[in-house]
C-alpha cells in the first residue's frame, strides 16, 4: 500500500493529543500543499495534516481516483485510496484521538469514506464542492441510526460535481447524518471567504479544534 505523504501543522509534536486532528484533503489534480492554508481562516488551534493523494498526476498534482465518469468513481479505487488514508492515521495519529475531515471535491469524497467506514474515529465531517459515493459503505446502518455531524457546502454554479453526483449525495446525507447544508449563490467550484465562515462556526459548534 502506498504510504501517503503529508504537511503538518508546525506545532505537531508539541500540541496536546487531547484535541481532534484535522485533515485536509485535496481535490483532484492538487496536492498536499492547496488545502494547508486554510488552517489559518479555519483559526484550526490543534494539530492538523494535509495528505497528498497516492496517484502521481503529470504537472505535480494528484488524484485520489481516476476520473471515469465524474462523480461516479470505481468502487474498489475508492476503497484502496480510503485504505490508505486509515494507514496514514493508524501510523501518524494516536489511538485516543478522533479525526476530523475536511474535503474539497474529490478530497470530499474521501472525508464522507472516513466516515462511513470508522466513524468512530470521526468527530465531524466538512464536505467542500464534493459528493458521497452512491454505493452502500460498511458504517451506513450505524450512522442512520446516530447521525453524526456533517458540513456539506457547495456552489450554486458548480459545473464540476454536478447533478448526477449531487443527487446520490442530497439523497445520502439528510438520512445519515445531523446534516448543515450550505449552497453558495454565484460560487463555482471552489470555496470562498463565506463558506469558511461557515465551516468555522460550524468546527466551533461541534468540535474543540
Amino acid at each position: 500500500m502506498t504510504r501517503l505523504r503529508d504537511v503538518r501543522s508546525p506545532e505537531w509534536d508539541s500540541t496536546s493529543v487531547d484535541s481532534p486532528v484535522v485533515l485536509f484533503l485535496h481535490g483532484y489534480g492538487s496536492h498536499e500543499h492547496d488545502l494547508a492554508c486554510l488552517a489559518q481562516p479555519l483559526a484550526i488551534e490543534g494539530r492538523w495534516a494535509s495528505l497528498r493523494a497516492p496517484l502521481d498526476m503529470p504537472g505535480g498534482g494528484a488524484a485520489w481516483v481516476p476520473i471515469t465518469t465524474p462523480g461516479r468513481p470505481d468502487p474498489d479505487a475508492v476503497a484502496e485510496a480510503t485504505a490508505a488514508v486509515w494507514a496514514w492515521v493508524d501510523e501518524n495519529v494516536d489511538d485516543g484521538s478522533v479525526i476530523v475531515p475536511i474535503g474539497f471535491s474529490q478530497g470530499g469524497l474521501m472525508a464522507s469514506q472516513l466516515l462511513r467506514t470508522r466513524p468512530d474515529r470521526a468527530a465531524a465531517t466538512v464536505i467542500l464542492g464534493g459528493f458521497v459515493l452512491a454505493v452502500p459503505q460498511p458504517a451506513d446502518e450505524s450512522l442512520a441510526t446516530a447521525r453524526p455531524s456533517v458540513f456539506w457546502g457547495r456552489g450554486a454554479e458548480d459545473r464540476v460535481i454536478t447533478e448526477h453526483a449531487i443527487a446520490p449525495t442530497s439523497e445520502w446525507l439528510p438520512g445519515h447524518s445531523s446534516l448543515t447544508e450550505r449552497v453558495y449563490p454565484g460560487l463555482a467550484h471552489g470555496i470562498h471567504a463565506k463558506e469558511l465562515a461557515d465551516v468555522r462556526a460550524f468546527l466551533d459548534a461541534h468540535t474543540t479544534v
